[in-house]
């Protein structure tokens, strides 16, 4: 019955403007004869869903907006005013009309990811390729996606290279060249390429169906103000009602009294917070951020204190190799990269991806023994080669000149670690490898300082010389280094203590009890842990650190936005009472300025869709 109900109030907002304007046209031409009908049949219209809809709150002890208008349109026809009680009706249902095509407006985000959502797949089964519905698509399954096509899962390629556009996940638009091995999202399209897909999650497990759950759960999260008002208004309206008999009793002008009662109606003031809220979470979304609802807003806006995990947060987590030197004229990279292939050791990898740049290495088996902790001795073409830290070249008695170490001890200061290679016992040079920072770390860092945030701070578990370095490239003066997940819990309970509103951002298993304590945690998607973004209450889906600037400037606007709609609402109410006191304002006359402010508090609350900071 509601339903249907909540479809009459479209129909009752259309059929009764349209006999309002026929009621105004006969008057204009001087057949008042059937006017006054038109307008009780407006009435009545009008009145239907709104009285519905008031007597159902009341049925759960509720005295809504609804119960109002429902006695001002009922006093207004017993006191004879029939014009009044046909636009208050009808102002109302367009008040109430404007409200949802707002928020439905402002969700917008929601359909727009969902659009993206591919509803078939193409497997390849027995070596024949199966176009298939995307929920009949299983773990392991061999997924074949041409230009064009959207990736129906979440996995990795196993073959083909392709350029995807990961907008759905990153906000970004510029497509990113993908090849075998690496991780490929539901929803992302292949602007060019053929690429195999080994499914690793589907379904509702994918990365996309949990950004649209996260999203619409977010949206549906009230802030605090939010639930201020819930509480206000349930308070508010027999308030104004045990007010509007007293105005009655000192002035026993019944018109007056039911004036009064409509005119103080809360109408914007109830849309005013939820329409900036979600505005400003849908204009996120869309930016590759997911904050998770009007209380993280408000929280993050108060944020005061900003601490960092390293690896994985400031630094991209992943070692490469920054600088090679050489001490002969030989190119020697492709032979170490080719020995380097038989190591599973996260710095050989790094000197292999380096290598590919450059060099097409093969798939020859050589002799290579691994020695652990310490790096590799291998043949390449009946030449011995050395490859590793300096305790294997003293233990395979290589011997490093001064001015070598010298070298070696620099970068090592700075954080970073050196592979050395030697060829026939002999240092011929070395590779420097670093996991690198993040291209908009420094930039985003800054603007964060110079948006409001008093003190940036680094926590992590690498070693001292290490953060150190990555700290002082950043700009970051506080620094705690060579911790365990207890004592930045520990850091974190000391800067609250003191008053401090905190933001930690990781993207670790280690990092989710930090995440959890602190104001506001946020996780970074793509390099983050599924237990640091479930844990977190902003999502950086792109794991860029200028998003995550973007979403801190964004909830003070969304606060900002929401304050200045509220005092739009209460001070509309204010002055209209005013007038409806001392005579100036009438009950038609207060109802259109009343549904103006509803307007333009959904307007302002709109214009954070598009908000992009200066």
């Amino acid at each position: 019955m509601a339903q249907k109900m909540t479809k009459f109030k479209s129909i009752a907002m259309i059929s009764s403007g349209l006999v309002i304007a026929l009621a105004f046209l006969l008057n204009l031409i001087g057949a008042n004869h059937s006017i006054d009908i038109l307008l009780v049949v407006a009435t009545v219209l009008t009145g239907i869903p709104i009285v519905y809809f008031a007597l159902q709150a009341l049925k759960f002890k509720y005295m809504s907006i609804d119960l109002l208008v429902s006695i001002a349109i009922i006093g207004a026809i017993v006191i004879g005013e029939y014009v009044e009680s046909s636009v208050v009706g009808f102002l109302f249902l367009f008040g109430s009309f404007l409200e949802a095509r707002t928020l439905a407006r402002t969700r917008e985000s929601i359909q727009s990811l969902m659009a993206l959502a591919p509803d078939e797949a193409i497997l390849l089964k027995d070596g024949q390729e199966v176009k298939v519905a995307v929920g009949d698509v299983a773990l392991d399954d061999i997924v074949i996606v041409k230009a064009g096509g959207k990736v129906p899962v979440d996995g990795a390629i196993i073959s083909g290279e392709a350029q995807l556009n990961e907008a759905m996940m990153t906000g970004e638009s510029v497509p990113r060249e993908k090849t075998t091995g690496e991780a490929v999202f539901s929803g992302t399209i292949v602007d060019e390429g053929y690429i195999k897909v080994q499914a690793k999650k589907v379904g509702e497990d994918t990365a996309f169906n949990q950004i649209i759950e996260l999203v619409e759960e977010a949206q549906d999260q009230k802030s605090q103000t939010e639930k201020f008002l819930d509480r206000f208004s349930q308070y508010y309206t027999p308030g104004v009602v045990i007010l509007s008999v007293i105005v009655y009793l000192m002035t026993q002008n019944l018109h007056l009294a039911i004036t009064f009662l409509v005119i103080a109606c809360p109408g914007a003031l109830v849309i005013g917070a939820p329409v900036s809220n979600v505005s400003g979470i849908g204009n996120a979304a869309k930016n590759g951020v997911l904050l998770k609802g009007g209380d993280a807003v408000d929280r993050f806006k108060q944020a005061t204190t900003f601490m960092f995990d390293k690896t994985g947060t400031l630094t991209k987590g992943e070692p490469a190799v920054t600088n090679v030197v050489s001490f002969i004229e030989a190119d020697w990279l492709f032979e170490v990269a080719e020995l380097e292939r038989h190591s599973e050791h996260h710095l050989g990898r790094a000197i292999v991806d380096y290598a590919k740049k450059t060099h097409s290495l093969t798939d020859q088996h050589l002799d290579v023994t691994l020695i652990k902790g310490q790096g590799l001795c291998g043949f390449f073409d009946g030449q011995q080669y050395t490859i590793g830290n300096r305790r294997l070249m003293d233990a395979q008695s290589i011997e490093i000149t001064s001015a070598v170490n010298k070298q070696i001890e620099a970068e090592e200061a700075e954080g970073k670690t050196v592979v050395i290679v030697a060829k026939e016992a002999r240092v011929i040079g070395y590779l420097v490898i670093n996991d690198v920072m993040r291209e908009e770390a420094k930039t985003a860092l800054a603007a964060l300082k110079h948006n409001g945030a008093r003190d940036l701070v680094m926590l992590t578990g690498d070693n001292e010389k290490t953060a150190q370095y990555v700290a002082k490239q950043l700009g970051i003066t506080s620094v705690r280094a060579e911790l365990q997940p207890k004592d930045k819990l520990e850091e974190i309970k000391q800067r609250q203590q003191k008053g401090e509103k905190v933001v930690m951002v990781g993207d670790g298993v280690n990092d989710a009890p930090a995440l959890a304590l602190s104001d506001i945690g946020i996780a970074m998607g793509l390099s983050g842990t599924d237990v640091a973004i479930e844990t977190a209450d902003v999502v950086v889906m792109n794991d860029r650190l200028d998003k995550l600037v973007h979403a801190y400037r964004l909830a003070k606007a969304t606060v900002k936005n929401r304050t200045q709609n509220i005092a739009i609402a209460l001070l509309t109410v204010f002055f209209l009472l005013l007038g409806v006191l001392n005579g100036t304002i009438h009950l038609a006359s207060g109802m259109f300025v009343h549904e103006a402010s509803v307007l333009i508090v959904i307007l302002n609350g709109m214009r954070l869709i598009r908000y992009q900071p200066k």
